[in-house]
């Protein structure tokens, strides 16, 4: 406790009229000495009790509260005009702390207090108090309320509910606007004295702010606060009691003040002209590079939008406003051409999108600044004159006829000569050609426009110093229709006459086709190719025809089938026309015209016999023939073929097997008998043992004369084996050797004999001895020849 406190207590304790007395201003009310009966009580052993009505005035006790010293605290006497003095009466004490805050010694009727009392936990204490007797134990007082009201000391700070506070204000704001409001609370009694009267005071934050000592408002004490110089500000409040006068307590609490933005300052770009460089190549869309004005204002207030405002680029180039980073990025708008021009200037403006009227006076919120392009030289492709071309051409021109041509040009500065060629995946026939140095397209094969009547090429330029640098143009080719080809039967006509037919009956309607597309339109003319004295045709004149019979009866049995050769001509140059043939059947009809039966063994069948029957028998018919067929293609299987087919057929094959082919019964590799006698050269035979993967249509060698000689035969034979890939053999080899002239005796071997057709007779070789048995046996008899 302060010294101040001390005086203060002492002051309190000394002035205060009831703490001069150390008795309690105790009174009983004025009453007539005569005791007063209020009522009459019977009690149980017959007598009466009169009570007596009796009235106490009390005053209030007062206690200073926190009392430090080492004794009770001394709170003031009970005491009634009963009491003699003799100890016959005893006090007692009820209520608010009786009998452990406060204790009353029974006898005297004094009261003290036991421990330091602090207001702010309770300001007063209801007591009650009463006198009895103490022998009868029997009250000589009614019983009392009084109240110990607790006298208040200055023992508390002011606080605040808050350690830090957090409050902004504008920026630019006048002097005197409010910020924010701070107060704080004193626990002691605001009604006694100046103990809980709080003053505020600003301890640190001058000469910013200032705070109003009574309502602890807080207000700004400078004009024109700049956030851009300053943002945070630290303020610190003082509350005192007291009314702020010395020895009062006090406390402290602190604000932090911030200043928020308002749009004071105009955008501002860092340099008055900028310098791109963008490549002529670049397509339209592309960022070329940014501008970028600053603010020194945040958020909404630091927002630009950027425009072109002026420059011989503004039909060239444009600026978007990129909200993210608020810079403009100047993009093509158009293609660029750096042969045309180089250089392009533009006047880029920046302006705040949100302009707070109050500060107009500080100058426009915009800026402008110059941008200079450069446009870089590139390798440029070629360029075509148009962007597609279409040629027509008519489908009868000559192959090598030039249908059109394509241009291109290199548009670099320095310019390359150009080289073209066709995109053969749009050209996968090779119908047409380019010329590399002209771009002259011509024809490399016949057209027909009824296969095709469209061909959609591409065309390829480059340059040649830089073949990389390509362009392609598509080339569209019509193909024109000439009349090339003639009309025919629009479908397969199955046409019958009845028997019973009648001169000018009608007994078919016919039409044509025409591949050929006309301007036009397609027309038609039908007519015999020679008069019928059967049938007639007369045309229709709408590219139809109708097929009339010209006599009356027909028989099937006769002739069952005429055949009607009718022209079609069509009208365009040059005319062109076809013969279609009409078979027309003879048919059994009755008398509404409708065919019964157009077969002429249907008549000699039995009348009995019904379709289904007649069906039945022929696929019995078939089902045999088949099973011959299959019996006799069987045993031609089984059945071996000889190893010398006749006594002329005697060949010297020299084969090499490398396979598991056909084995020894391969003897078709090359007969030598051919070497004796060209004029019996065969066809060409396949080799049973190889299944060629194509098949070849053989050739036919042309028949040498009979006097060429053999070594020219076989040079020639070895010329067309060694130049004819599908020539056999395939895995064998064939050795041909010249043993030159014919003998004068002529030879004995039956080698020779498969080069001559007529029968010989080789009995004459059993004359020749016991050697040449064996072959008399095997040439001589005919019964060797035979199929055992």
């Amino acid at each position: 406790m302060t010294i101040y406190q001390f005086l203060l207590l002492f002051l309190l304790w000394v002035c205060l009229p009831h703490f001069c007395s150390p008795e309690i201003m105790f009174r009983r009310t004025p009453v007539p000495q005569q005791r007063i009966l209020s009522s009459r009580v019977p009690r149980s052993d017959g007598k009466i009790l009169h009570r007596q009505k009796r009235g106490w005035m009390w005053n209030q006790f007062f206690l200073l509260e926190e009392y430090t010293g080492s004794d009770y605290q001394y709170v003031g006497k009970l005491h009634s005009d009963q009491d003699k003095g003799d100890g016959s009466l005893k006090y007692i004490l009820s209520g608010d702390g009786a009998g452990t805050l406060f204790i009353i010694d029974e006898k005297t009727g004094d009261i003290h207090a036991t421990r330091r009392i602090d207001r702010e936990e309770k300001a007063f204490y209801t007591l009650r108090a009463q006198a009895i007797n103490r022998r009868t134990l029997r009250p000589v007082e009614p019983e009392s309320e009084f109240v110990i009201k607790i006298h208040d000391i200055n023992d508390n700070e002011p606080t605040f509910p808050e350690e830090i506070y957090t409050a902004s204000v504008p920026e630019m704001s006048v002097v005197g606007t409010s910020v924010v409001q701070v107060t704080a609370t004193d626990a002691d009694d605001p009604s006694y004295g100046n103990s809980a009267r709080v003053i505020y005071s600003i301890l640190q934050g001058q000469p910013y702010f200032s705070v109003e000592p009574e309502t602890g408002i807080i207000r700004t004490a400078l004009p024109n606060m700049n956030r851009e110089n300053r943002e945070q500000y630290q303020v610190v409040i003082q509350a005192k009691d007291m009314g702020g006068q010395m020895g009062g307590l006090s406390g402290t609490t602190t604000v932090n003040i911030t200043l928020t933005d308002v749009n004071d300052n105009p955008p501002r770009f860092p340099q008055n002209t900028i310098h791109l460089r963008v490549l002529e190549s670049s397509p339209v869309g592309t960022a070329i590079g940014s501008v970028k004005a600053t603010d020194a204002d945040t958020g909404k207030n630091a927002e630009v939008e950027y425009r072109i405002i002026d420059g011989d680029g503004t039909d060239m180039f444009d600026i978007v406003t990129e909200k993210d980073t608020q810079e403009g990025i100047i993009t093509v708008k158009q293609p660029l051409d750096y042969e045309s021009r180089r250089l392009y200037t533009l006047k880029v403006e920046a302006e705040n999108t949100h302009v707070d009227p109050r500060f107009y006076y500080l100058g426009p919120f915009k800026d402008t600044t110059i941008v200079k392009i450069s446009i870089e030289d590139v390798d440029e492709p070629p360029v075509f004159s148009r962007s597609s071309y279409l040629f027509e051409v008519h489908e009868d021109i000559e192959v090598g006829t030039i249908i059109g041509t394509v241009m291109a040009r290199d548009p670099d500065s320095i310019s390359s000569p150009i080289r073209f060629s066709l995109d053969r995946h749009t050209d996968l026939d090779r119908i047409f050609n380019i010329h590399s140095g002209n771009g002259s397209l011509y024809t490399s094969k016949p057209l027909d426009r009824e296969l095709s009547q469209w061909h959609n090429l591409t065309v390829i330029a480059a340059e040649i110093n830089n073949p990389k640098e390509t362009t392609r143009v598509a080339v569209f080719v019509r193909i024109l229709d000439v009349n090339d080809n003639a009309p025919q039967f629009a479908v397969f006509y199955d046409t019958f006459v009845c028997e019973n037919a009648r001169p000018g009956q009608l007994i078919q309607t016919i039409s044509a086709v025409d591949k050929d597309d006309p301007l036009g339109g397609q027309k038609f003319f039908f007519s015999l190719a020679a008069v019928n004295p059967n049938f007639t045709v007369q045309d229709n004149e709408d590219n139809t025809a109708r097929i009339l019979t010209r006599k009356n009866g027909f028989n099937r049995h006769e002739i069952s089938t005429y055949l009607l050769p009718v022209v079609i001509s069509d009208n365009d140059y040059p005319i062109q026309s076809s013969t279609g043939t009409l078979t027309i059947r003879v048919c059994a009809c009755d008398s509404q015209g409708n065919m019964q039966s157009c077969s002429a063994e249907a008549l000699l069948l039995p009348a009995g016999l019904s379709t289904g029957a007649l069906i039945a028998i022929l696929l019995c018919i078939i089902i045999l023939l088949v099973i011959v067929v299959l019996f006799a293609a069987l045993k031609r299987q089984r059945k071996k073929e000889p190893l010398i087919l006749s006594k002329e057929d005697i060949r010297d094959n020299i084969v090499s097997y490398n396979d598991e082919g056909g084995g020894e019964e391969d003897t078709q590799a090359f007969d030598i008998g051919t070497l004796r006698n060209p004029a019996a050269i065969e066809e060409k035979k396949l080799r049973r043992d190889i299944i060629p993967e194509t098949l070849f249509i053989p050739r036919r060698t042309p028949t040498a004369p009979d006097n060429t000689d053999v070594r020219d035969f076989i040079n020639e034979r070895l010329k067309e084996h060694d130049l004819d890939p599908t020539a056999p053999p395939y895995d064998s080899l064939a050795t041909y050797a010249y043993e030159g002239n014919d003998s004068i005796a002529e030879s004995l071997s039956s080698l020779e004999s498969g080069t001559t057709e007529g029968d010989q007779n080789y009995d004459y070789l059993r004359e020749w001895g016991p050697r040449f048995n064996k072959l008399a046996e095997m040439y001589g008899g005919g019964e060797s020849d035979k199929d055992s």
